[in-house]
């Protein structure tokens, strides 16, 4: 049985791991490894997910007989609107198609839901296959956007939205 458990400190290793042995399969078909590398040396190192975690992001893992399986993150986006925004899912590929990420996009649902939220956002790179995952979700895709994330790389992204009744 697949159970989810609310992230802490001492997870941010876990956190560390379980993107970093899945964004090298995910996004190896379209983004180089230098890229793969700065990004996840910006997003995921110690210092950012424990910011992350001090200002209030919530970070749900994912596992099932002692094995972590992937996470996801959200937090309050635009207050004034009631937006939320997921900034992470993650499953590890080779547990796709089990639910896991579909326990973890219903429980951040739930969750924003809970505290009101009116919306909830996302952005996915325009050639990850997860859109298609959202879409089924109850996402729509709200715009394009390219971000420069330094270095000389951007991120090519949907926002995608689900509004939330």
């Amino acid at each position: 049985m697949i159970i989810l458990r609310k992230a802490k400190e001492e997870d941010i290793a876990t956190i560390q791991d379980l993107a970093d042995r899945t964004w090298r399969i995910t996004y190896a078909e379209y983004l180089s490894t230098e890229q793969i590398d700065y990004m996840l040396e910006k997003m995921y190192n110690r210092g950012e997910l424990l910011s992350q975690l001090q200002k209030g992001y919530a970070f749900l893992i994912a596992e099932e007989d002692d094995i972590d399986l992937g996470f996801a993150s959200f937090s309050i986006f635009e207050p004034e609107n009631h937006s939320f925004k997921l900034h992470k899912l993650y499953v590890l590929p080779q547990t796709h198609g089990r639910g896991v990420g579909k326990l973890l996009i219903n429980e951040v649902f739930n969750l924003v839901k809970r505290a009101g939220a009116k919306s909830l956002q996302l952005n996915v790179n325009k050639n990850n296959r997860a859109k298609d995952f959202y879409e089924k979700a109850g996402f729509i895709i709200k715009e394009t956007v390219i971000l420069d994330i330094g270095n000389g790389f951007v991120m090519d992204d949907y926002v995608m939205e689900k509004t939330i009744l």
